[in-house]
């Protein structure tokens, strides 16, 4: 596997970080020079783009901040496969499942080759680089409201936790731990292409809530809403993806994951330890 540099310093990135004992840079994606110096000085053999904005507090942002949305999900990632590639680094590029929406054409969920059919601009984006990425020797990841054991604002249980209305719609999700695992896994075995790494299954919002106040706060409170009403309420801003991922390919390709239900429990189990902690 040699050498793993990653860009992006943020949550995911330092959890890969831990994961494959790889060094971070903090380097500009959208910069060249930064890039190549970064690579120059690490000469890594694998390069993860863990880099890009989905906007704070949420994608609502890239609405209003499209250059920099673009920049950052579409030019940075090109700018990576630019140097990379003269280099013979290996690129590894963390994408979304948000590129779909809706009811998929088949049970198992929308496929690699699917159709994008984003719903916001910040899905448009990520479309748009697997566009051109997948047309090179990269690995791409598409992964799907990440949750994790550790409370994080990134962690879809801890954003769930915060809204006191959620909708009632049907999800992949992706364990954290699953992803590391998978990507180490695929990296190992010199894999390219589009793969959907979500946990099998699906789950709806408040399962996972109902289960949050079984295991972590019993006072939990939250009330379920329509996705019409969370438009017309103003509460977003934009399109949110709801969408199931079929994950058939990553199991062909020997990466079998647990399904969520049992991975929400696991996680809850882990957040329990540090709500306790917070709340004494």
């Amino acid at each position: 596997m040699g050498r793993i540099l990653i860009f992006g310093a943020g949550w995911l990135g330092h959890k890969f970080q831990e994961y494959l004992g790889a060094e971070v840079s903090a380097a500009d994606i959208t910069d060249g020079r930064q890039v190549a110096g970064a690579l120059e000085r690490v000469k890594p053999g694998t390069v993860i783009n863990a880099a890009g904005k989905t906007g704070k507090p949420n994608i609502d942002w890239c609405e209003t901040h499209r250059q920099e949305t673009v920049a950052s999900n579409v030019t940075g990632p090109l700018v990576l496969l630019k140097e990379c590639l003269p280099r013979n680094i290996r690129l590894v590029h963390l994408s979304s499942g948000c590129i779909f929406n809706g009811p998929a054409p088949r049970p198992e969920g929308f496929s690699e080759e699917d159709e994008p059919r984003p719903a916001s601009f910040y899905a448009w984006t990520k479309a748009r680089a697997e566009e051109v990425l997948r047309e090179f020797p990269v690995l791409i990841l598409r992964l799907r409201m990440p949750i994790d054991g550790i409370p994080n604002p990134r962690n879809l249980i801890t954003k769930l936790a915060g809204y006191p209305e959620i909708v009632d719609v049907e999800n992949s999700l992706t364990a954290v731990e699953d992803l590391l695992f998978a990507a180490k896994r695929l990296i190992a075995e010199d894999a390219v292409g589009i793969f959907n790494v979500v946990n099998p299954g699906a789950v709806r919002h408040p399962e996972i809530m109902d289960r949050y106040r079984a295991m972590v706060d019993p006072g939990h409170a939250y009330r379920v809403i329509s996705t019409e009403e969370l438009y017309r309420k103003g509460m977003v801003k934009t399109g949110r993806s709801n969408c199931i991922l079929d994950t058939r390919k990553l199991a062909r390709a020997g990466v079998v994951l647990r399904p969520v239900s049992e991975r929400i429990e696991e996680c809850l189990k882990i957040y329990k330890t540090y709500w306790s902690d917070k709340s004494d």
